[in-house]
């Protein structure tokens, strides 16, 4: 249950509620109407959904945690998605990002996407790294080593 608080609050905000906002207070800089060729868009939104489903699955099942910074993992997660790329969370949630823009045409959107890419970044490089290092060690150096940080890698 705090997994589903948790998602539907924070990416929940991040993937609907601040686009929606940006896009309803006027400031979309420039909408290029896409009409039917938008459509695509619903492919990445759809595999992001999926990704951080069960991204956000594997926590709470096989780390015995919540995706919530307050309430993380207790065991590292190292499986599942997680076996091709190191923040399939973020990566899920961007992807969602990604196909909202397509779908409606918004450079607003892009322009947020990016954005949102870049918070996740300093987040990961300032605080999930070095925690993730100092809470698991070895183990995370060797996951962190082989497991590239944000391009999925072909194989696991």
């Amino acid at each position: 249950m705090k997994t589903v608080f948790f998602s539907l609050l924070v990416p929940g905000s991040v993937v609907g509620l601040f686009p929606f906002l940006l896009l309803s207070n006027g400031l979309e800089v420039l909408s290029l109407d896409p009409g039917w060729l938008g459509y695509p868009g619903i492919i990445p939104m759809a595999a992001g959904v999926a990704l951080y489903l069960w991204s956000a699955r594997d926590f709470v099942v096989l780390g015995r945690g919540t995706p919530a910074p307050i309430d993380p993992p207790k065991s590292l997660v190292i499986c599942g998605p997680y076996r091709f790329v190191r923040n399939p969370m973020y990566l899920g949630g961007l992807l969602v990002l990604a196909g909202e823009s397509v779908l409606l045409g918004s450079v607003t959107i892009a322009i947020y996407t990016l954005f949102v890419w870049l918070v996740f970044h300093l987040f990961v490089l300032l605080y999930e790294e070095p925690h993730l290092k100092k809470v698991f060690g070895g183990d995370y150096e060797r996951y962190r080593e082989s497991v590239p940080r944000w391009c999925p890698r072909i194989t696991a």
